[in-house]
């Protein structure tokens, strides 16, 4: 096994571009390293992207935020701004492992690991992040949802690294939240996921991203129970028919952990109280 550490993104590009044989990034680990212990992937070149400061840093310009591929879930939770701009992104990935793992674990490593039951993915996609991909044939920038396209698998290209995750500036009066439920207190994989981003206009829901994790083989999103909320202050009603929509959108399987009807049922349960977070949140 070659390992290798370069100073930039490009270096990194060249390096996975030309690699033979299975080529692995290494951005906190957490993930590849369980892989390897288990035989589960036996690299030939793995790519330490910790050494490169366009992807270990988090700017801000007017509003939105950069964060870098190697930031860690525990730099992200001590980024003041960021937290305010977007509670349930931070959330989410510091919901990912111990306090341990929090200093490795990085939400770009989450997302390109592709587990449907991904913590960060549904609150990145709720809130419209999108990754900046940069291969040999330059850079492009997709919507988070376009990234992941099966369990395990996502839509690089050899030789191509994501640099970055981007989030907007959240407009005026916009809440977002992220809840999962899980068969133990802590430190274990979503049974179902759910991430909200929601926007009040005098109290009332202008606008709505609602994103489903666990419950198929990709995050989903649901434009249906966006619509269910749209247009109210919130009230009963709305969140039923919200809970409804949710619950009609999973394709979720059985195993050990849950049962297709119990995910079902969860993933209604846990977007009525996701969206009375966002809905605080924004100021309602």
């Amino acid at each position: 096994m070659r390992y290798e550490s370069p100073a930039t993104t490009k270096e990194a590009v060249a390096l996975l571009s030309k690699a033979k044989g299975e080529a692995q990034v290494l951005a906190g680990g957490t993930d590849l390293l369980v892989r390897m212990k288990t035989g589960l992937s036996e690299p030939d070149l793995i790519v330490d992207i910790k050494r490169i400061p366009a992807m270990t840093e988090i700017s801000s310009a007017k509003g939105a935020f950069r964060i870098g591929a190697a930031v860690s879930g525990a730099e992200l939770g001590k980024h003041k701004a960021l937290v305010k701009a977007w509670p349930g992104v931070v959330e989410a990935t510091n919901l990912i492992g111990s306090d341990q793992i929090q200093g490795r674990c990085t939400m770009v490593g989450n997302l390109c690991n592709a587990s449907p039951a991904a913590d960060s993915v549904p609150a990145m996609i709720a809130a419209k992040a999108k990754a900046v991909i940069v291969g040999k044939n330059g850079r492009r920038t997709v919507p988070v949802e376009k990234v992941v396209t099966g369990p395990g698998t996502t839509s690089l290209k050899k030789g191509e690294v994501v640099e970055a995750i981007t989030l907007p500036k959240p407009a005026p009066r916009t809440g977002d939240a992220y809840l999962r439920f899980i068969p133990r207190t802590e430190m274990d994989i979503a049974v179902v996921g759910v991430g909200i981003s929601l926007t009040l206009q005098r109290g009332v829901v202008k606008s709505a991203r609602v994103c489903l994790g666990a419950v198929a083989p990709t995050a989903i999103l649901v434009p249906g129970a966006a619509r269910a909320i749209t247009g109210t202050k919130l009230d009963d009603v709305a969140l039923e028919k919200l809970a409804k929509a949710c619950s009609k959108a999973c394709n979720p399987i059985d195993d050990k952990r849950g049962t297709v009807d119990y995910r079902t049922r969860v993933a209604g349960v846990l977007a009525k109280r996701a969206a009375k977070i966002a809905y605080q949140r924004a100021g309602g």
